[in-house]
């Protein structure tokens, strides 16, 4: 996708922002497999959140964005799931 923008610098500028926005959402939901509390599930869930939704206010292909819509579906269940384990445990 970000091949396809205008070779000028506001191409430049959204290719950046797309491909950083892709790698940080896989590298930030690996380190969320990783969090050793429910707590840093839940930060790092977050952080995947955001950087999803990037993803989808840039995106004008219609395929692409429904997918990262789905991921930001599961992931929002994911914290859901997580806080109402927290709140019965308290």
């Amino acid at each position: 996708m970000a091949e396809h923008l205008p070779n000028k610098p506001v191409g430049w500028t959204f290719s950046n922002q797309i491909i950083r926005s892709a790698t940080s959402v896989a590298a930030n939901y690996r380190a969320v497999c990783r969090a050793r509390t429910d707590k840093e599930f839940i930060a790092k869930m977050g952080v995947v959140i955001e950087e999803a939704e990037v993803l989808t206010e840039d995106l004008n292909i219609n395929d692409l964005k429904k997918e990262c819509n789905e991921l930001i579906s599961i992931f929002v269940a994911s914290i859901k799931t997580v806080k109402q384990r927290l709140n019965r445990q308290s």
